[in-house]
């Protein structure tokens, strides 16, 4: 009998929380393009806003060397590393971050403020292709 292999730290988290942020609003009432209920949008949010910093922490262990001990541990720390580790050549990944730090973070989860359908959709399509561009 082969060893088992253990994965790769985080290798498909980011994506398994995005699921379960889709669940989330899945299980969420909606009339007229709006969110019923603010908690499992909130938890939407806030869950979407893990799969961020899942996929910042696989890139950071995987390809950038750093140890699981020296992962960021603040909103803080996300941003040194990503201009120490990617945003010296990409500007553009720094300000997307940030933009999804205050929609999903900030609005989305702790505010509560984003309750209309499409503009849920297009948050959660934005937190999807920044994890994507991320992790390819």
């Amino acid at each position: 009998m082969g060893m088992v292999k253990k994965p790769k730290y985080g290798h498909g988290e980011a994506f398994r929380y995005m699921e379960n942020a889709r669940e989330l609003l899945r299980s969420a009432s909606i009339e007229d393009n709006i969110y019923i209920d603010k908690k499992p949008v909130r938890e939407a949010f806030g869950t979407a806003y893990f799969a961020v910093l899942e996929a910042i922490n696989e890139v950071l262990i995987e390809k950038k060397g750093v140890t699981s001990k020296e992962l960021p541990k603040s909103v803080d720390g996300y941003r040194a590393a990503l201009q120490k580790h990617f945003a010296v050549n990409n500007g553009k990944l720094m300000r997307d971050f940030e933009s999804l730090y205050e929609t999903l973070h900030i609005a989305g989860y702790y505010r509560g403020l984003i309750r209309r359908g499409t503009m849920v959709k297009d948050a959660m399509k934005d937190t999807d292709a920044f994890i994507k561009k991320l992790l390819n």
